[in-house]
C-alpha cells in the first residue's frame, strides 16, 4: 500500500509536495475505510481525491506518480540510450536546470520501503532504496551519478548489474530486467500501478485481455458492471476485424457490445457507443485489475462522461472491505462535488481523504489536505468548497458575454 508520495520540480509542482494516505489522528475505530497494515503503525486509506480549478496542478500530481512508475518499469529497456531522460521540469526560472525528485514510501508483504530518485534532463543524479523488515531500517543501495553503494542486506549480482546500468536509466529498472530476485518485488509493486486518462507509456493491452478469456474474473466483473450501469448491455466480446469471428489474438480486434431491448438484441461496436459507455468500458478493466491484485489505481477526471452514481460506486468499491479485501488503493481527480456532500447518501469520503491543488502567482502548484482547515464535523464540505472556503477554485472575475 502507498503510504506517501513526494515530488519536486515536475511540471507545475515546482516546490516539494507530499501526498499521504495515512489516516488522520481522529480515526473512528468503527469506520471500515482506514486499513490496518502489517509493517506500519498508522492505518492507511484506500482512496484519496484531489480537487482544484482547471490547470491548478491536480493532474500533475498523478502524472508525476505515473512518470515514476514508467521510469522504474521502462527506463532500462525503452529509454533512448543517448536521449537523456523524458522528465518535464517546472517551465519558469532556474528550476528548469534543477533535478526533479520522486520518492514513495510503501508497504509490500509486511515490509516498509522508501524508494526514490532525482533526475535532470540528461541522467539519473541520485537513487536510493531503504527497507524496514521487522521495523528495523536497512540501506539496500544508494547511488550518486555512476557511483553505487550497496548495503550488506542486499544480496544478488549487484556489481554486475551496476556495470550495465546506463547513466540515464534506473538501477532498479536494470535489476528487474536482469532477474534480481530480491529487488523483483519492489519492481512489481511499481508495475502494479495502473493509470486511466493519463499520458503514460505503460501498456494498455491488459484492458482488452478479458475479451480473449470471456470466463476470466475480470471479464465477468466488467460484464456485471456494464449491466448494473443500466446501459442495456448484456454481453461483450472481441471480433477479428478482417474475418468477423472471435479471436483470442487481440492485436487486430474490435470490441463489440450486445444490447437487449425486449426480445430483440443487436451488437454495436464500442466506438459507436455513447461517451459514457466508452468511458466506463475503458475504466472498468483498470478498476477490477487493481481490486484483484491489491494495486494502486490513478484516475484523472473520474467524473468524465460518467453519471455521479457510477463514480460513487467506483469509490465505494475501494472503500468497502468486502469488495476490496486486498487493500487496493485509488487516487483520483474530479470536479464532482457530490462526493463531498450527502446528496448521494452518506458521505463517501472522510475528511483525510480529500486534497486540493492551487496555483500561486508564479504558476507553482501547492498540494494540501482539507484537514489543514480543521472543518467542523457538521460542516457542509460541498458548500464550503464551492464558496471558496478551502481555496482551490477558479477566480472568474467579470465575464462579459458579447453578442452581435
Amino acid at each position: 500500500m502507498l503510504i506517501e508520495f513526494r515530488v519536486e520540480n515536475h511540471r507545475s509542482l515546482r516546490d516539494e509536495q507530499a501526498l499521504t494516505l495515512e489516516a488522520g489522528g481522529n480515526d473512528d475505530s468503527a469506520d471500515p475505510r482506514p486499513r490496518s497494515a502489517l509493517g506500519h503503525d498508522e492505518k492507511l486509506l484506500p482512496a484519496a481525491v484531489i480537487y482544484g480549478a482547471n490547470a491548478s496542478g491536480k493532474t500533475n500530481v498523478l502524472a508525476a506518480l505515473a512518470f515514476m512508475r514508467d521510469a522504474v518499469v521502462l527506463s532500462h529497456r525503452m529509454w533512448d540510450p543517448e536521449g537523456g531522460t523524458p522528465r518535464t521540469a517546472f517551465a519558469w526560472g532556474g528550476q528548469r536546470n534543477e533535478p526533479s525528485l520522486f520518492e514513495v514510501t510503501f508497504l509490500d508483504a509486511g515490509t516498509k520501503y522508501v524508494y526514490g530518485f532525482t533526475v535532470d534532463d540528461e541522467a539519473v543524479q541520485e537513487e536510493w532504496l531503504f527497507a524496514w523488515p521487522n521495523n528495523r531500517k536497512q540501506v539496500w543501495f544508494e547511488r550518486e551519478g555512476d557511483q553505487f553503494k550497496f548495503g550488506e542486506h542486499l544480496a544478488g549480482p549487484n556489481d554486475a548489474i551496476k556495470e550495465v546500468t546506463r547513466s540515464n536509466a534506473l538501477f532498479l529498472s536494470a535489476a528487474a530486467q536482469h532477474g534480481h530476485k530480491q529487488l523483483m518485488p519492489i519492481f512489481m509493486w511499481f508495475d502494479g500501478i495502473t493509470s486511466v486518462n493519463l499520458q503514460s507509456r505503460q501498456s494498455s493491452m491488459f484492458r482488452w485481455r478479458f475479451a480473449g478469456e470471456p470466463d476470466g474474473n475480470i471479464g465477468i466483473h466488467i460484464r456485471q458492471l456494464l449491466k448494473a450501469a443500466d446501459f442495456g448491455i448484456v454481453d461483450v466480446k472481441a471480433i477479428d476485424i478482417d474475418e468477423g469471428h472471435i479471436n483470442p489474438t487481440l492485436w487486430q480486434q474490435e470490441i463489440v457490445l450486445q444490447h437487449q431491448a425486449g426480445d430483440d438484441s443487436s451488437w454495436l461496436k464500442l466506438r459507436e457507443e455513447s461517451a459514457g459507455t466508452q468511458t466506463l468500458f475503458r475504466m472498468a478493466p483498470s478498476v477490477f485489475r487493481s481490486l484483484q491484485s491489491g494495486g494502486l489505481l490513478l484516475i484523472d477526471e473520474l467524473e468524465s462522461s460518467l453519471h455521479p452514481l457510477l463514480g460513487l460506486a467506483i469509490v465505494n468499491m475501494f472503500n468497502c472491505p468486502q469488495t476490496n479485501p486486498k487493500n487496493a488503493q485509488i487516487v483520483f481527480t474530479t470536479h464532482d462535488t457530490n462526493l463531498l456532500g450527502t446528496t448521494l447518501g452518506e458521505p463517501p469520503l472522510r475528511r483525510d481523504q480529500i486534497w486540493f491543488t492551487e496555483k500561486d502567482s508564479e504558476g507553482a502548484s501547492k498540494l494540501y489536505p482539507l484537514t489543514d482547515y480543521k472543518p467542523r464535523k457538521s460542516e457542509n464540505l460541498e458548500r464550503g468548497y464551492l464558496q471558496g472556503r478551502y481555496g482551490a477554485i477558479p477566480f472568474l472575475g467579470d465575464i462579459a458575454w458579447i453578442t452581435e
